[in-house]
């Protein structure tokens, strides 16, 4: 048993490490779409004001918890109060249950990045590239293998040498790769067969509002949409930011750093959307805004194939920041599970050596879910998925809403705000959203993540 807690060298560490978690596929994949079909502009405003409300509430006291209690997220709830220490089970089964199909996820990445690098890029842009690979019977199972060993590493390093060293690298090389891209996704310019369509065009419809035929019904979607992709953009219900937070120094401006994390997120969140709504809207047009896989690895390498000799180098750039991206949340995924058992006496090296040979196992069975074991099951939310789609259900359709209220009920009602509070300040900072945090933390969240879960069962259509 490790006789003194790990913690991050300082609270850049920290933030660069939290935000290596909440930049992932999630970000890249998920919020481009929801904000195109969400009304542009529309969804950004609704985002933004539930990430400087909603967001920020659940970040902070889970951040809190962590640093308050000096423990995983397996153990860190009963510290706050006994009989919720049933929040810490819960908040370990989350991770655990997404790292395997995450890391599926990841090694599809990295297929990509690689066919890029050694020149396939056309050929990953056919239309029967992506499903040929997802259905082979060897293939996606060793490039999964591959990034869970990458992940396996850097954890079995620890904090300060593997994840914090890992996160000082990546983070700073992937927000130059996403501005870049940004930046280039603007200048695109499709000629006349594309309509004369150019990146400026995309982004104005990114960024205005646009409401047309929107009932009351549907901008309620916009806001389930932008809330549960809030869980996805700053890592929270999930175990993970209680588990940083645990690393995170008293004497370390906690405030300072959670508005850092919030910040950094929102940006990348939005830069997301800049590097790919531009470049879709100039060559397959708005109405083609795939979703889920569809967008990342069906619509971006048919967007590249077009670009002539660019694409190629946009294509391999754009890969290998997708896969930093990855490769940071997977850490996180499995940190948050491996200091849990760290925190029951098992060694670091015991630890993830068994987290990661279990996590493989389950990634090998969902990569047999798109052969050998294929089969389809409409989901409670209307969706028609298989293995992965009935483990990303779980966990973030229902055990995460869960959790989250679990928290807020815990220190809302049970624990009290001021717990939070004075962890927050307890180095004389100053709190000018409290009493914003107080209100959220006891009524306005818990109500916004219950209608978030009965919109998971399918209650609103």
């Amino acid at each position: 048993m490790e006789k003194q807690r790990s913690s991050f060298s300082g609270s850049i560490g920290f933030v660069l490490a939290a935000a290596g978690s909440a930049v992932g596929l999630g970000n890249i994949w998920r919020f481009p779409y929801l904000a195109a079909e969400g009304g542009g502009g529309l969804f950004l405003f609704i985002y933004i004001g539930l990430a400087l409300t909603f967001g920020f509430t659940l970040l902070m006291s889970e951040v809190a918890i962590g640093r308050k209690t000096k423990q995983s997220c397996l153990t860190a709830y009963k510290h706050i109060n006994k009989n919720w220490g049933w929040l810490g089970g819960l908040a370990s089964v989350i991770p655990f249950i997404i790292l395997p199909y995450y890391c599926v996820i990841g090694g599809w990445v990295m297929k990509y990045a690689l066919s890029f690098i050694i020149g396939q890029g056309v050929d990953a842009a056919g239309d029967s590239f992506f499903t040929g690979f997802i259905t082979g019977n060897s293939e996606p199972i060793i490039y999964t293998v591959v990034f869970l060993l990458l992940t396996t590493v850097v954890v079995f390093r620890g904090v300060n040498k593997g994840i914090e060293a890992m996160s000082k690298i990546l983070m700073p090389i992937l927000f130059v790769l996403i501005i870049g891209i940004s930046v280039y996704s603007l200048t695109i310019s499709g000629g006349e067969d594309y309509g004369n369509r150019t990146g400026m065009d995309g982004f104005w419809y990114y960024v205005i509002p646009n409401a047309d035929g929107m009932g009351f019904s549907d901008v309620l979607k916009v806001i389930m949409s932008a809330m549960g992709q809030l869980f996805y953009s700053i890592s929270v219900a999930m175990g993970i930011m209680v588990t940083y937070g645990s690393y995170f120094k008293d004497k370390d401006n906690l405030i300072k750093s959670v508005n850092q994390i919030e910040i950094f997120d929102t940006i990348v969140a939005f830069l997301a959307g800049v590097m790919i709504i531009p470049a879709v809207y100039v060559f397959l047009g708005p109405e083609n805004m795939a979703k889920g896989p569809g967008l990342m690895f069906v619509a971006m390498p048919k967007i590249f194939a077009r670009m002539g000799a660019a694409g190629t180098s946009l294509g391999i750039i754009f890969f290998l920041m997708v896969l930093f991206a990855a490769l940071t949340s997977s850490i996180s995924l499995m940190e948050a599970v491996v200091s849990g058992m760290v925190d029951k006496g098992v060694t670091r090296k015991k630890s993830t050596l068994v987290e990661g040979g279990v996590a493989i196992v389950i990634a090998v069975v969902v990569c047999l879910g798109y052969n050998v074991l294929y089969f389809d099951l409409t989901l409670p939310n209307g969706q028609v998925g298989q293995i992965l789609d009935i483990l990303d259900y779980l966990s973030n359709n229902i055990l995460m809403p869960v959790l989250a209220i679990g928290t807020c009920i815990l220190v809302g009602w049970i624990a009290k705000p001021k717990a939070i509070i004075d962890e927050a300040t307890k180095n004389g900072e100053r709190f000018f959203r409290r009493h914003l945090y107080t209100v959220m933390v006891r009524f306005v969240a818990p109500v916004l993540l219950c209608i978030l879960l009965l919109g998971s069962f399918g209650v609103f259509g």
